[in-house]
């Protein structure tokens, strides 16, 4: 059963009098469950693709669905909701809160929408654990390395609950050995919490251990 289905979905930037078209008529069927990783050079419009599924920004033409939601079809409130039901976003750069610490930064979405701050702190201890963060709670962004607020920013994406799982150049700012680990805690978190995931990489490894590979090329995916 699809998850995610992208029909004809087209997006281009404008400036200065010309456009940059980004993605061409890209079709995409994402089945429930499915890890499944794009792959192609920078610049290609691999975190276009995952911004216009997330909501972040709006295509041109096309649609998308996720779950029951038409995301190309919402108001910008509407938007705003479907982000925080239903999509968890891992960047290649944190953005964790450097003023606040592990646990904060992970209850934080859970606050914003007023859930009971003893809730919102056990659902972020408990993730932070799964992460491998349990004696790291109190610490500040500052205080840890970089793959520890990596697996901060993935404790925070799943908080909420989602359904997919976006995360782009998740490893791109970390060594490699650093990666490789995060590589195994993304495949663990996507089985252990039924996600449905799209991962866009550079790392070959990483697009390795999904279940399928995908590459864009002139705005639209073939297999790899």
């Amino acid at each position: 059963m699809a998850f995610l289905q992208i029909t004809d979905l087209s997006k281009a930037y404008r400036g200065q009098g010309r456009a940059l078209q980004v993605l061409r008529e890209l079709d995409l069927t994402v089945e429930a469950g499915e890890m499944v990783a794009v792959v192609g050079v920078s610049g290609v419009g691999k975190s276009t693709l995952l911004h216009v599924v997330g909501g972040l920004d709006r295509a041109d033409g096309g649609t998308v669905r996720v779950g029951e939601s038409e995301v190309t079809g919402l108001s910008d409130a509407e938007l705003v909701a479907f982000r925080s039901r239903q999509i968890g976003f891992v960047f290649q750069f944190h953005h964790l809160l450097p003023e606040f610490s592990a646990v904060e930064n992970v209850e934080m979405p859970l606050r914003i929408t007023r859930c009971p701050a003893p809730e919102a702190r056990e659902r972020a201890s408990s993730l932070l654990a799964q992460v491998g963060l349990g004696d790291r709670l109190d610490h500040r962004p500052g205080m840890l390395s970089g793959g520890e607020q990596q697996r901060v920013a993935v404790a925070r994406a799943l908080v909420m609950c989602p359904g997919l799982l976006l995360a782009d150049e998740p490893t791109g700012n970390l060594d490699e050995a650093t990666g490789e680990t995060l590589h195994g805690l993304l495949r663990e978190m996507h089985a252990r919490h039924g996600l449905t995931s799209v991962i866009a990489t550079h790392n070959s490894r990483l697009a390795g251990a999904c279940d399928r590979v995908l590459h864009l090329e002139n705005g639209r995916l073939r297999a790899a």
